[in-house]
């Protein structure tokens, strides 16, 4: 099997009903999945530290988008709208071979730092409030 490009991986939100919509001008996606906690199980005739898998510690997911506010449907207003809301969103991570990653968030957007030479950028902070459902390429 050959490495695969990151060009065209795509981050998703659900609009009204059931049809996810892409947010344009994606530029970095997180690391996506966690590490379950260790929980020691040590009892006193143990000879060496046992543990067991807790719960999963997602962590919050943090995008970048390369910043656009000039029409009703540009990623940042979008963006800006769902953590306006107040209520967790739906989203999908998709990577071109057609791995998804869907999981429901609140959203949190700020404005990254701005210097000279530089491209706007916000970056996106999403509170997962599930599991990661992943679903694998369709052949």
């Amino acid at each position: 099997m050959a490495g695969l490009l990151t060009k065209d991986t795509t981050l998703s939100y659900k609009a009204s009903g059931s049809t996810f919509v892409v947010l344009e001008h994606l530029m970095e996606v997180p690391e996506m999945g966690g590490d379950p906690e260790k929980v020691e199980v040590t009892t006193l005739s143990d000879s060496v530290k046992k543990y067991i898998n807790g719960v999963k510690d997602l962590g919050d997911l943090t995008f970048k988008f390369l910043y656009d506010n000039e029409t009703a449907d540009s990623n940042y207003r979008i963006l800006k709208g769902l953590q306006d809301a107040d209520k967790p969103a739906e989203f999908k991570v998709e990577y071109p071979d057609g791995t998804g990653h869907e999981f429901s968030s609140y959203v949190n957007v700020k404005m990254d730092a701005a210097a000279v030479n530089a491209a706007m950028t916000f970056s996106v902070g999403m509170s997962l409030q599930s599991d990661i459902t992943v679903t694998n390429p369709t052949t």
